[in-house]
């Protein structure tokens, strides 16, 4: 599917109105700035991963997901 332009001009009336306007925009190539992602390897003592699968597995989520979930609270902590 070919994608339309338009002058930002009109596109920005468009939105501004509330029209749809995804006709115009590309978002097979769109990002998330801040949002990249890079991969990192931590090594963790043996209890400290039987901790974190027991707290896992109670919360319903991955091992990577109760990392970053608490990282992320420790950081919004400091910030």
């Amino acid at each position: 599917m070919k994608k339309k332009f338009t002058k930002a001009e009109e596109f920005d009336k468009r939105f501004d109105n509330g029209e749809d306007v995804s006709e115009f925009l590309d978002t097979k190539h769109a990002k998330r700035p801040g949002r990249e992602q890079k991969r990192v390897n931590v090594d963790f003592p043996i209890w400290m991963i039987r901790s974190l699968d027991k707290e896992a597995k109670r919360l319903g989520v991955t091992r990577q997901s109760i990392i970053k979930i608490w990282i992320a609270e420790r950081l919004k902590e400091i910030a």
